[in-house]
């Protein structure tokens, strides 16, 4: 029994019917610390919930399952199965009452469960929201045109110029809802290609070239005169420059220049990195917004930027990426003096090494 319960990748506690802890598991001498046998159950586990199921399965001897949360330190969900032991040439479950010989405890740590679940109902939720609001403009767009503005063509003409913008709006958000999903599909899957990322910012500046010039904006390129090879994805790469650039385009484009520079990093001569940095000379963000760029949905609220309508998505796809690739993002800005956003990403060999380490 106690190479079974060894065996198990949970925390598991074996106790009697006093409530006397028999045997503990390694697991749950890492997690709740140097337990030792002999001493009370309820000194090790303090949940009144799952104590309450401990003394029910002692009396009935059937199995329960329970859930409760811990709000200290922090928010942790824990789910308890509860278990009665009954031991081959006892007594019979009659003749003990219906009591087990012993009870088996096994603990599971649901909280990173939980946080994907809420997670992925918090962006069902944000999703359908903003889909709904150019949808909702479209439908009473149509039904404008079919009713009171069917035959004013200047005002049709207008109506089918919003409606146009407003499609484009949704098509953009699922564009970047299934780049999303398609990142978070392969999160755990090293890239395996070998990216020039000089390449990388040079594409990305001539693509963007256009909307630069509609915005009066300058695109100012760095980079070094030799290729810089690293272990990555080149459309993934494409796609944090085009992400990082564009939002530097359309949210600094007062400062009619954006910066973007490649340069290697020297300061760690044993961890080789290089990064991009990407630097726009606009109005800046306010401190309290940095942490939060990343996540989902978050834009800032000011007029300037929700006349851009982004989708708040794309620092999210940036992020996933960059963490594909064992890069990072650090954001640097102050109002009224622009903001910087710099990419880490390791330098070929140390990608390489990783890769190694790292099954796919």
């Amino acid at each position: 029994m106690k190479v079974t319960v060894d065996a198990l990748p949970n925390p598991c506690f074996v106790a009697d019917g006093r409530g006397i802890t028999r045997y503990v598991n390694h697991e749950a001498q890492k997690v709740y610390g140097d337990v030792k046998p002999g001493g009370p159950l309820s000194f090790s586990l303090r949940a009144p919930s799952l104590l309450e199921a401990f003394d029910r399965v002692c009396e009935t001897g059937l199995p329960e399952q329970i859930n409760w949360i811990e709000k200290v330190p922090t928010e942790t969900w824990y789910e308890a199965h509860v278990a009665p032991i009954f031991m081959p040439g006892s007594l019979s479950s009659d003749q003990r009452g219906g009591q087990p010989d012993f009870i088996l405890v096994v603990i599971q740590d649901q909280t990173e469960n939980r946080r994907l679940e809420r997670m992925r109902s918090d962006f069902v939720a944000n999703a359908s929201h903003e889909l709904r609001t150019p949808l909702a403009s479209l439908t009473g767009f149509i039904e404008t045109i079919q009713g009171a503005a069917r035959n004013d063509p200047e005002a049709r003409d207008r109506f089918l110029s919003i409606m146009q913008e407003q499609a484009e709006r949704m098509r953009r958000l699922i564009d970047d809802i299934l780049s999303l999903s398609r990142i978070e599909l392969k999160a755990h899957v090293r890239p395996a290609g070998v990216v020039d990322l000089k390449e990388v910012v040079r594409h990305t500046a001539d693509a963007l070239a256009p909307l630069a010039a509609d915005l009066d904006v300058e695109i100012r390129v760095e980079v070094p005169d030799r290729p810089v090879k690293l272990q990555g994805d080149r459309d993934e790469l494409i796609q944090v420059a085009e992400n990082l650039v564009e939002n530097a385009l359309k949210y600094g484009k007062d400062g009619k220049f954006v910066d973007v520079t490649l340069t290697e990093l020297v300061e760690t001569p044993e961890l080789p990195q290089w990064q991009l940095s990407v630097r726009d000379y606009g109005e800046g963000i306010a401190s309290e917004h940095l942490p939060r760029l990343t996540e989902r949905f978050y834009r800032v609220s000011d007029d300037s930027r929700q006349v851009m309508k982004g989708t708040g998505l794309g620092l999210a796809i940036v992020k996933h990426i960059l963490a594909r690739h064992q890069g990072k993002l650090d954001i640097e800005s102050e109002p009224g003096k622009g903001a910087a956003f710099k990419v880490s990403l390791p330098a070929e060999d140390i990608a390489e090494a990783i890769l190694n380490k790292v099954p796919s």
